[in-house]
């Protein structure tokens, strides 16, 4: 009868070594309470607007929505967001001008591009139906292996295995992983561990299950391990100290930046300029300015961006206001200015666009947090000087 053991490592293909790879973590996990889990969830789970029906569009919005934003901010963004784009269709038929206006104030635009243009991919190439495949998915701008995980078990009920923020957490704590939990040799195992745990049968209610009890009882601070369905089981739990989980690296500082932003008048209009679609808020409109260079005052900083980003000269009268701002990995204070055009024909030279507009104008366009507080404050102010 043939050996049914398996080749020495140097002697298997690729192919065979990948998938040995993958099942040998399955051959010795530790039994994971499922059921206990989805009964527990099914008692305590939040009422939220993407569980009332669990469609593949709805599922994808709110995915995408939930990577980078907290539950509370999402809800009247998802509200907003269905209510102007109802299915693949209007969505892919719209601005990204309309799009990245219904997302403003969430922040991370990127997402709203993709969204965009997945969905006009949807609608050309699988005839605006989101793909029950997970390499077709993954191919879609903004779609990574856990987003596609996402669709397929929440809405299709398929045995793909998630891996958020919430369910990396929980599945550290439970099996006491000890590891830098950024080291890809980590991520990897979560994986593997994440879909060893899945159940066959209501896939997509486990993992529901599994982000809400990160969300809800084992939180990065404080998490509430008495009330928790995992904890008999759980060896973060049983070690005595589960908050001193996940392990990561210590954080630098963040840096800050001073930035500069120039209003600038002709007659009762403004310049605006939008900024380039690729990088940190990109296609939203601004107002013009930027990063100040070390041994600049801020004035020179003004009149070299704008002479950089629009080919112009300009006067720099009265600083009228200072917003402090915080983006993921840095934080701004925007310096900003009154200002006049001297000399110069305008051409965006480091902007893909830029518009002369009446105040009340402003609001028709998508602008960064920081920018809207400059805007509230010219609605009040009203009037516009140097």
């Amino acid at each position: 009868m043939a050996s049914r053991e398996l080749l020495p490592a140097d002697r298997r293909p690729l192919w065979l070594s990948d998938l040995v790879a993958e099942l040998l973590p399955r051959m010795d996990t530790v039994s994971f309470p499922q059921k206990k889990l989805i009964a527990w969830f099914q008692k305590h789970q939040r009422d939220l607007p993407w569980r009332v029906r669990r469609a593949p569009y709805s599922t994808w919005i709110s995915e995408i929505m939930l990577q980078q934003t907290q539950v509370q901010q999402v809800v009247p963004y998802y509200h907003r967001f269905m209510e102007r784009f109802p299915n693949i269709r209007s969505l892919a038929k719209a601005t990204i001008l309309e799009v990245l206006k219904v997302w403003e104030g969430m922040g991370y635009y990127s997402r709203a591009r993709n969204l965009h243009q997945a969905a006009q991919i949807i609608v050309g190439r699988f005839a605006g139906k989101i793909p029950v495949d997970l390499q077709k998915l993954n191919e879609l701008p903004g779609i990574g292996r856990s987003t596609a995980g996402a669709i397929l078990s929440l809405a299709y009920n398929q045995p793909y295995a998630i891996l958020d923020g919430n369910i990396r957490r929980v599945l550290i704590r439970f099996f006491n992983i000890n590891q830098d939990s950024e080291k890809t040799t980590t991520i990897k195992k979560l994986w593997s561990l994440s879909q060893n745990i899945l159940p066959l049968q209501n896939a997509g209610l486990f993992n529901e299950a599994l982000m809400e009890l990160g969300a809800l009882i084992c939180t990065p601070k404080n998490p509430a391990c008495s009330p928790c369905p995992l904890n008999r089981r759980c060896a973060g739990f049983s070690s005595g100290c589960p908050e001193a989980l996940p392990v990561k690296k210590q954080k630098k500082p963040i840096p800050h930046f001073d930035v500069t932003a120039a209003v600038i008048q002709n007659g009762k209009k403004i310049l605006i300029t939008q900024r380039p679609e690729k990088g940190l808020l990109g296609g939203l409109w601004e107002f013009p300015g930027g990063k100040k260079e070390a041994g600049e005052s801020l004035e020179q900083c003004l009149k070299r961006e704008i002479q950089e980003e629009l080919n112009i000269e300009i006067r720099v009268g009265d600083r009228f206001m200072q917003v402090r701002h915080a983006y993921t990995h840095f934080k701004i204070t925007l310096h900003c200015f009154f200002c006049r055009k001297l000399k110069g024909r305008i051409l965006p030279l480091g902007v893909k666009d830029f518009r002369w507009v009446y105040p009340d104008e402003l609001e028709k366009f998508p602008f960064p947090r920081a920018d809207q507080k400059v805007i509230e404050f010219l609605e009040k102010r009203n009037t516009l000087d140097v």
